[in-house]
């Protein structure tokens, strides 16, 4: 279909253009059918997902930047943030103080949190944030760009946080504790009461990460111990409507406790000659679709379509975990909470029965399912935490269950025995002049686009021209994260997705 000339636009022809784009999505990941555990959040409802599409196209022209001239966009939030603060303020005291903003995704809704605890910090000198080594890799961001040191408390070997080794490290330079609701890398939920009460004894805000758990923990069951603003002491919440909200990316919402802490996440000047300027979120203009698309599937789900959809990921997920428990050589880590949870070798096993988790991701892959790898991790007191591999479960993988875990047990039995990568045969294998010259110096974070590349070639990281042809297995890589010094991988990872939609 070509369509015609138009106040100077050329004519154009959108369906081989649409083409174009569907070949393109070809090559994506599936976002529906249940293939991936992690990344999409899949309610299982098509009529959800034409809703939201539909949402979207209505809301498509208009400008979130200023709900004055566009009073839905002011509506819609209002409706949310109202609708948040029932579900994570019931019987909270003081819940009408309690105020709120969607913003673009759980990275804003933390940015915005740390922002809005470093203004509203009374203290002297340079602020510091303090977290559980688990805390979401968002936070890093912001002690970065806020500039407040980060203070990283080591977890148990399972992943949980013992309170008092968080609690002992509380100062007056504190701007911010970070507890979550469940942590990302192995579903462990904080020690939540207690640490918000040690904050409220000391008048240090406390921070609930909820960006994962926040739109299935209140239905998950009555065994989750409070975590929301029902617990004194806890100031903020950030909960992302895209993943258990079933929402398109991207809308979260972060919530605080008082007006005027909310009112300090604001940027606002009339200090130029154009229009006045004030921002709740990260963003000027943005986009009205997410917003819309996010209240129209609260409209339809409602906190009890919520719940059904809690009650599927809980089947599958206690499924799932019941079947990794029983394939030899893998062990689930710690004791998850929520729709989500890591996996790593069973090490009581010996070694030819062992089933590395990386090799089984791998492979699962293969099987044309994507898990996660995640590298292992040393603590600052020196402990590791294993690598392992994560899955998120979504209510539609209980469709898929029967497919899924026989998938995870073929493929566990094709790579059991095998050991893991080790990294120091990967490096080895790299060109000596790299090895020597760039791994083992203290400058490898400053490396230039040139070395950085030359070394993803050698690696096998490289992408093709056309963006493709990154390796089909990922443990040699996620190998080599785990040993290189963190400066060095960053730097090449950012060379690595740089170069990906370079020209």
């Amino acid at each position: 279909m070509s369509m015609p000339e138009s106040a100077g636009i050329p004519a154009f022809d959108a369906a081989s253009i649409l083409d174009r784009l569907r070949t393109l999505r070809e090559a994506d990941a599936p976002t529906h059918g249940g293939h991936v555990l992690s990344y999409v959040y899949d309610s299982g409802s098509a009529a959800l997902d034409e809703l939201a599409a539909e949402a979207i196209r209505i809301m498509q022209p208009v400008n979130g930047l200023d709900p004055t001239a566009f009073p839905s966009v002011a509506a819609m939030e209002r409706e949310l943030v109202g609708f948040a603060r029932e579900v994570f303020a019931a019987d909270a005291e003081g819940r009408e103080e309690i105020a709120g903003t969607v913003t673009t995704g759980g990275t804003e809704s933390c940015l915005l949190a740390v922002k809005a605890a470093r203004d509203s910090w009374r203290g002297d000198g340079a602020p510091r944030l303090l977290a559980p080594s688990t805390v979401h890799a968002a936070f890093h961001k912001a002690a970065e760009y806020f500039g407040l040191a980060l203070d990283l408390v080591p977890v148990e070997p399972d992943g949980s946080l013992r309170a008092d080794r968080l609690i002992e490290r509380l100062g007056d330079d504190v701007a911010l504790v970070v507890v979550s609701a469940p942590s990302y890398p192995f579903a462990a939920l904080d020690p939540v009461a207690e640490v918000a009460a040690a904050c409220a004894g000391r008048g240090i805000a406390c921070h609930v990460d909820a960006c994962i758990g926040g739109w299935v923990l209140p239905w998950w069951g009555g065994e989750v111990p409070a975590w929301d603003f029902r617990v004194p002491g806890v100031t903020s919440l950030s909960a992302d409507l895209h993943k258990f909200g079933y929402a398109p990316k991207g809308a979260s919402v972060l919530l605080h406790r008082g007006r005027d802490r909310q009112r300090a996440q604001y940027f606002a000047t009339t200090s130029w000659p154009g229009y006045p300027v004030v921002n709740p979120t990260m963003l000027g203009s943005r986009s009205a679709g997410p917003l819309a698309a996010a209240w129209s599937i609260i409209q339809a789900l409602g906190a009890d379509g919520l719940a059904d959809l809690a009650r599927s990921c809980r089947r599958a997920t206690d499924a799932l975990i019941e079947l990794v428990g029983s394939i030899e050589g893998l062990r689930v880590v710690g004791s998850p909470t929520g729709p989500l949870f890591a996996v790593a070798a069973d090490d009581a096993r010996l070694p030819e029965r062992q089933v590395d988790p990386h090799h089984w991701a791998d492979q699962v892959r293969v099987h044309g399912w994507l898990l996660q790898l995640q590298p292992g991790f040393v603590q600052a007191d020196g402990t590791r935490l294993p690598h392992t591999t994560h899955l998120t479960v979504t209510p539609v993988t209980e469709r898929v269950l029967p497919e899924l875990g026989a998938a995870l047990v073929r493929a566990a039995e094709e790579v059991r025995g095998v050991p893991a990568v080790d990294p120091e045969q990967v490096l080895r294998s790299l060109p000596p002049e790299l090895s020597a010259g760039v791994l083992g110096s203290e400058g490898a974070a400053q490396l230039d686009s040139a070395t950085a590349w030359q070394l993803l070639n050698a690696i096998g990281l490289a992408p093709g021209s056309d963006g493709t042809a990154l390796p089909e297995r990922m443990a040699p890589f996620l190998a080599l994260v785990e040993a290189l010094p963190h400066p060095l991988t960053e730097r090449l990872l950012t060379e690595l997705l740089a170069r990906l939609v370079e020209p």
